[in-house]
């Protein structure tokens, strides 16, 4: 069984046991985190949302808070004298998809 979810302005297939990498989310390490924009079920039974499946859920626990890798962001403007160099670490949040409620 598996379904799409939408989280932090994406959207993601997600399995039972799965770990994924998403958007950082405003919750503790161990907790667990309910998303309930779920728009598609598959499996045996499919169940397609519009926009949203009616009251289908996907239970997942929090196992890390972290930043990405830096990611160097670097301008520059020929014959001008101007260049700007700036570094990026994203904040995700790593969890693990415990059930899928459907």
């Amino acid at each position: 069984m598996y379904a799409i979810i939408e989280t932090g302005g994406k959207q993601l297939k997600v399995e039972e046991g799965q770990a994924i990498y998403i958007e950082k989310l405003d919750a503790v390490e161990g907790d667990t985190f309910t998303f309930d924009k779920v728009l598609f079920v598959g499996g045996e039974d499919v169940k397609v949302g519009s926009p949203l499946v009616e009251g289908a859920t996907v239970t997942a626990k929090v196992e890390k808070q972290g930043r990405q890798k830096k990611l160097v962001v670097f301008k520059y403007k020929a014959k001008k004298n101007y260049h700007k160099k700036q570094g990026h670490r994203q904040p995700y949040t790593k969890v693990i998809v415990e059930k899928i409620n459907a």
